[in-house]
């Protein structure tokens, strides 16, 4: 097997609109495509995160909701590096995001900190070395 990195991170929503606009207004990240898909009544959009890293946020019809908090079995959250926690929580604040208090992780102790998106997916901001 020769995987060399993670291509991208699926995301299905609730609100297609409300989400769009907190990835790309709040979160910053760059539309590379935007697809309405007629036959599922779906939405596609490829979101660029940084310089090569994507996420797919998708939009499906009455999509089951999901149990959604850090200590739950499967994907347990997303992690995005920032150069500044502290300037990357006010920026949050600043748009009503709540954001957990900033912790330490004791085994690299760099800081960091959870926050969530529209659906309640949890979201973490870790700071760079």
């Amino acid at each position: 097997m020769n995987i060399v990195k993670i291509h991208h991170t699926a995301i299905i929503c609730s609100d297609y609109e409300r989400s769009k606009r907190f990835y790309t207004d709040i979160l910053g990240f760059e539309i590379l495509a935007e697809t309405y898909r007629a036959e599922r009544a779906s939405y596609k959009l490829d979101l660029r995160v940084g310089a090569s890293d994507q996420i797919e946020l998708f939009s499906f019809p009455d999509a089951p909701g999901r149990l959604s908090y850090p200590e739950a079995q499967g994907l347990r959250h997303l992690a995005f590096e920032v150069e500044d926690i502290e300037a990357s929580v006010r920026e949050l604040e600043e748009h009503s995001v709540e954001v957990e208090p900033i912790r330490i992780d004791e085994g690299t102790g760099r800081r960091f900190a959870f926050f969530s998106d529209p659906d309640g997916l949890p979201l973490e901001l870790y700071e760079k070395d």
